[in-house]
């Protein structure tokens, strides 16, 4: 993954239910038969899920420390995390300053009941806190042994050339992973500036939002009912149009042809695109985890890319 030596399963395992739609047990059920699957990489954030009545955030890091200590695996994977989005009102509880930092990284190892952190990324950009502050930030705690690499998350390509500089020029850790919101149906706003700038600088790529939410699933049709989840109206609002539903019968049609799932498809059509390292999904139980795990054993043909490709353009949208 990008210039690190993490060795990560192709499809990371998103953690943002945890603690939140899923329970302990139901999570654990989840997290076991990811593993049981193959899989190693398992991503969440300090703020999961801060935005549930009841839950103060460190939510899905509490459910992945349990298991953890439970399972005794802690070695057997690879756990990345993220600071910077708010975690209160007071304005030392948010960004990518120094302060919430450091502050921050001992919160997430105590949740996580670990003493290091894999994988720490910047959950989104801090245009106030110099880049300096942070990567030096990011700089000690690698060199203290409490985090490994570092990584950011919902970056413009300028501002991560920003810091990619800074690291160069000052000799600190740099980025080495994005995590882009990007799909068959958002592909501009990763494609058109951030796609080469990763590439040229050989940075691992762990995509948001894979399936659009669960669009790419094939439960929301046209007409009908949407399915009860925290999440429809959303898609509602983004995936269900005209361009979204005509990519989804792409993505159908490829998939009865390899009697596959249309999950399987979308994530595959990811998996075959230049410099994705391992696109993140969230499984609610252990059949779905092993649906998605299952996508990278799906090979498309060249035919298919190219039909997926030409209907999804989006400099023809």
């Amino acid at each position: 993954m990008g210039q690190t030596g993490l060795q990560v399963s192709s499809i990371c395992l998103g953690g943002n239910t945890f603690g939140w739609t899923t329970d302990q047990a139901k999570s654990e059920e989840v997290l076991d038969a990811y593993v049981a699957a193959g899989g190693n990489f398992i991503d969440t954030a300090d703020v999961y899920s801060r935005w549930a009545p009841g839950n103060t955030g460190g939510d899905s890091e509490r459910v992945l420390g349990k298991w953890m200590k439970d399972r005794g695996n802690r070695g057997d994977v690879i756990i990345a995390t993220k600071v910077g989005a708010p975690m209160g009102d007071k304005p030392n509880e948010t960004g990518l300053s120094r302060h919430h930092i450091i502050a921050s990284v001992e919160k997430s190892l105590k949740y996580l009941q670990t003493d290091y952190i894999d994988l720490y990324q910047s959950h989104r950009d801090d245009l106030i806190t110099p880049v300096e502050e942070t990567l030096r930030a990011y700089d000690d705690l690698v060199a203290q042994g409490k985090v490994r690499y570092i990584g950011a998350s919902n970056f413009a390509a300028w501002r991560l050339t920003r810091n990619l500089w800074a690291s160069d020029k000052n000799n600190y850790v740099r980025y080495e992973t994005l995590q882009p919101l990007y799909n068959l149906y958002s592909r501009e706003g990763y494609e058109r500036e951030l796609e080469p700038l990763i590439l040229d600088q050989q940075i691992g790529v762990i995509p948001y939002s894979s399936l659009g939410s669960g669009f790419f699933s094939g439960k929301y049709r046209q007409g009908q009912p949407l399915p009860n989840t925290p999440r429809a109206q959303g898609v509602q609002r983004t995936y269900m149009n005209e361009r979204g539903f005509k990519i989804l019968a792409e993505v159908e049609r490829i998939a009865e042809v390899h009697s596959a799932t249309p999950s399987q498809v979308a994530l595959a059509w990811l998996l075959a695109r230049p410099g994705i390292t391992a696109p993140i999904v969230s499984g609610t139980s252990a059949a779905h985890v092993q649906e998605l795990v299952g996508s990278t054993e799906l090979k498309l043909t060249q035919e298919d890319l190219s039909a997926l490709n030409t209907v999804s353009d989006w400099q023809k949208k």
